[in-house]
């Protein structure tokens, strides 16, 4: 029997993101996923997730600034510090979250990148 997760960066967008943790729980989800949660406290997200009996099995490192296109920092150019840091966040979220998969995004290289950096 397949086992799916709600992802709630898509799914109930008619609440505001906390409560979608009680609407997954509500609809018979035992699992919840998203994209980027960063706008909330770690704990205040495991708060939710402990109150209505869901794991959160994956969530997606920062991408950056998605108002200027960031799809991810992986394979930026220049912006290896910030990839770092952005990580390094990513696993403090997973490790209160007690989840246990992190989603790197590669990211979408500038136009004018060179063959050299493509290839890396």
């Amino acid at each position: 029997m397949p086992r799916f997760a709600a992802n709630l960066s898509f799914l109930y967008t008619e609440a505001p993101f906390l409560d979608r943790f009680a609407a997954a729980a509500h609809d018979g989800f035992a699992a919840v996923e998203f994209g980027f949660g960063y706008d909330f406290a770690a704990k205040e997200i495991a708060a939710r997730l402990n109150a209505h009996g869901l794991v959160q099995v994956l969530i997606n490192a920062p991408p950056g600034d998605m108002g200027k296109g960031d799809r991810g920092l992986a394979s930026l150019p220049g912006r290896e510090h910030e990839f770092a840091a952005s990580v390094v966040t990513a696993l403090r979220y997973a490790q209160t979250l007690a989840c246990p998969r992190v989603h790197i995004m590669a990211g979408v290289l500038p136009a004018e990148a060179d063959g050299e950096q493509r290839a890396r």
